[in-house]
């Protein structure tokens, strides 16, 4: 055999072993075990001491130091059946969304900017300050 003839047998065996080796098993696609879900993501746990400095830092200027709203910008918290019947999970949601001031279910009129104005705010300072003002319900 001259040389380019065993150039392309050559070729052609690692061309065939790469082929086999990414992913030419005999097993029907069918019977392959399923791919495993991925876990879901844990529910965040707040924790009460920290939220009240975060409540401090980021909540008190519109629902005032002791949470129980400032006439004109935030509702009072330690009253709210709004913040009383939603779930932490919920209330999580609704403070990264915020309500606009023509949100039909704004009885304000006054905007609850995403994460009260601050984009910083993290789910888990977030869930924090969720965790302090549950202790107004307890």
């Amino acid at each position: 055999m001259n040389k380019f003839v065993k150039l392309i047998l050559a070729g052609v065996v690692v061309a065939a072993f790469a082929l086999t080796a990414c992913g030419g098993d005999s097993q029907p696609q069918a019977q392959k075990p399923a791919a495993k879900a991925p876990a879901p993501k844990a529910a965040l746990v707040g924790d009460a001491a920290a939220g009240k400095t975060e409540y401090a830092q980021f909540c008190s200027a519109c629902h005032g130091p002791d949470a129980k709203g400032l006439k004109g910008l935030g509702k009072d918290l330690t009253a709210s059946d709004f913040v009383k019947k939603l779930s932490d999970e919920e209330l999580l949601h609704y403070v990264i969304k915020g309500r606009a001031a023509d949100d039909p279910l704004n009885t304000t009129g006054i905007p609850m900017p995403p994460k009260g104005g601050n984009p910083a705010l993290t789910d888990q300072q977030i869930a924090d300050i969720i965790s302090y003002l549950r202790t107004f319900y307890k």
